[in-house]
């Protein structure tokens, strides 16, 4: 069940006149404070990320809407719709895309709680198949794996991932491999995953090749 989200009232309390101007002003300060990647799961830090880049004008990427097919939606309220029924209209590709330095850019993100292997059967067949579609038009593709137990975030090329993920009998990528053949990236702040940082290192190496 998905529901529209209705807000919520704000709470004010009066202003006591009585109060320094300095110590107010430290108030609000602390407030200001933002621990932007703090419980923030891996789709939360690039949306997070997305929207400071865009802000900047570095880079326009956004997160894919899920196709779905609303069939029955029931209205409690007037300020609230609750959908009864619904179904996906057909296969999701990967999540995000988007266009930065004139290179489109196609990547899933997955994240794990294991410490020493990813599985490769958090991957789909028909996003395998998109992801190298993309490869053939000179895309720039990718995936986002956060290992959240060690806190570690690596940007994996998509044609590893594809190689790894038709091998007969390999169910999952070491750490080892995902270290070897990705570019590691440290959560911080603004943007809270920088993983245009290894997009440049693609887009260089591209060049390189290119030139040869």
């Amino acid at each position: 069940m998905v529901k529209y989200p209705t807000g919520s009232s704000a709470a004010f309390r009066n202003l006591n006149l009585n109060d320094k101007p300095q110590a107010s002003r430290k108030k609000r300060k602390h407030k200001n404070i933002n621990f932007s990647d703090r419980g923030m799961n891996l789709e939360q830090m690039i949306n997070e990320s997305n929207k400071y880049y865009r802000t900047k004008e570095i880079a326009v990427v956004h997160k894919k809407p899920t196709p779905v097919q609303i069939v029955k939606v029931d209205y409690p309220k007037r300020s609230r719709a609750v959908i009864k029924e619904a179904y996906f209209r057909q296969e999701s590709t990967t999540d995000y895309n988007g266009v930065y330095k004139g290179y489109y850019l196609d990547f899933e993100a997955k994240e794990t709680k294991n410490k020493t292997n990813f599985p490769l059967k958090n991957f789909h067949e028909h996003q395998i198949v998109h992801l190298a579609e993309c490869l053939k038009q000179k895309g720039i593709c990718f995936t986002i794996i956060g290992f959240t137990s060690l806190n570690r975030y690596f940007v994996t090329p998509a044609s590893s991932i594809i190689k790894a993920w038709w091998t007969k009998n390999k169910s999952s990528l070491t750490l080892k491999e995902v270290e070897d053949w990705s570019i590691e990236i440290k959560n911080g702040f603004q943007p809270t995953l920088p993983y245009l940082k290894a997009v440049d290192s693609f887009i260089s190496d591209r060049k390189i090749h290119d030139d040869k």
